[in-house]
């Protein structure tokens, strides 16, 4: 690809200068240091990217350079309302704030349908696409959209999730491992602060065949492998992982018969980790009282948050991944290397057993005391909708108006 081209060493360059007149080989090496330079200009980095999208603006440039669509292929709306609610109006104001019109790009949702995925891909590339930007419903299906692509020459980044086996350019998502730490380290605060006296610690996590869970836990067993082998925290256990919250509550229910000294539980999202609350309401345990862990910083996760069952929520700014994703389709759509800021990592593709480069964003753990300054103010939630019911006095202690 042209992309990986302009990033060979400028050694490389200089030698091949020499082997010719001074007069060429300084040509050479000016024309693909200006492409470089052209690249640099925007001085975007994966921290450039804020709320009011204003840095997308700094792409027009690269953008009037490129040819051909870019289509968006998300995965479905069973499981998560957020590609509907976040993630394609999000893209939509990226592309448009980078100067893309309407018909630069193309965005579809598969609906969970494996089949339909790779059909929308096809149509997209037929209808000219030169980059595709893929949420894979699986890794297998992920790569059997990636082989299409390569063979026609289209490059794909993967979207939030990483396909395992794929044959992707590159990767967009937080930094998935840094999730999980920051549950790892949210556990830690709150048995101190909730005064939990010799933990006994179940450790939940997502379903095996998704590689975000697999990243997910590797964080928060970063953090807590070492107080579990000093004996400082018990585990209480490692059940098979699942995204399905009644499939959850139903795990949770048969450890915490086993094992009744459970006294906390590692939930590696919201969705599994209210259905593990719903369960110790029933049994009338007390707020502040069984730490329980959660991720998205969804509506009822974030209630769960104020009212004390839940330690808090990895919050992942959807508009920063969207931002971020658009930038890096622009510069492959005008087949020019990113900045070395904005493509600031690496993730490890275990079945293939190579590193993907990556752009990886920064989670924020909330809790009580920061929801007003994030969540709330990047209108992720709805004060009006947060702080409803019961809720409400927990709302006006954390400085939540509705």
């Amino acid at each position: 690809m042209a992309a990986r081209s302009l990033e060979k060493p400028k050694s490389d360059l200089t030698r091949k200068a020499r082997a010719g007149t001074a007069l060429a080989g300084s040509a050479v090496l000016a024309l693909a240091l200006s492409g470089l330079a052209a690249n640099a200009a925007t001085g975007l980095t994966a921290n450039s990217f804020t709320p009011d999208f204003s840095a997308m603006a700094q792409l027009k440039d690269v953008v009037a350079k490129g040819k051909g669509k870019i289509a968006v292929l998300l995965p479905e709306t069973t499981t998560s309302a957020r590609y509907t609610s976040f993630d394609q109006p999000y893209l939509e104001e990226a592309f448009s704030k980078a100067g893309l019109s309407k018909d630069d790009y193309i965005i579809t949702n598969a609906q969970g349908s494996e089949s339909d995925q790779l059909t929308q891909a096809q149509t997209a590339i037929s209808q000219g696409a030169t980059v595709l930007l893929l949420d894979p419903i699986s890794s297998g299906s992920g790569a059997a959209v990636e082989k299409y692509a390569k063979a026609h020459g289209v490059p794909v980044i993967d979207y939030d999730r990483l396909t395992l086996g794929g044959n992707r350019d590159y990767y967009v998502s937080f930094d998935n491992v840094e999730v999980g730490r920051l549950i790892g380290k949210g556990m830690e605060q709150c048995l101190a602060a909730w005064h939990v006296k010799k933990p006994d610690i179940l450790v939940t996590a997502g379903a095996a065949t998704d590689n975000n869970a697999t990243l997910f836990k590797k964080g928060y067993m970063e953090v807590l492998g070492p107080k579990f082998k000093s004996g400082a925290y018990k585990n209480a256990g490692e059940p098979a992982g699942t995204w399905d919250p009644a499939r959850a509550r139903t795990t949770f229910e048969q450890q915490f018969t086993a094992h009744n000294s459970i006294n906390a539980v590692v939930t590696p999202n919201d969705g599994n980790a209210n259905a593990v609350i719903s369960y110790l309401k029933s049994l009338k345990v007390p707020p502040h009282r069984f730490p329980t862990t959660g991720q998205d910083a969804t509506l009822t996760g974030m209630q769960n948050v104020l009212t004390g069952y839940q330690c808090g929520s990895v919050y992942k700014p959807i508009y920063l991944e969207a931002q971020a994703s658009v930038a890096l389709a622009v510069y492959l759509r005008a087949k020019m290397a990113p900045p070395a800021g904005l493509v600031n990592g690496k993730t490890m593709d275990g079945q293939e057993k190579k590193e993907v480069p990556s752009v990886l964003l920064t989670p924020i753990w909330v809790t009580p005391k920061n929801m007003a300054a994030t969540v709330v103010k990047d209108g992720f939630v709805k004060p009006k909708e947060l702080c409803a019911g019961d809720v409400a006095k927990a709302c006006k202690a954390a400085g939540i108006k509705p």
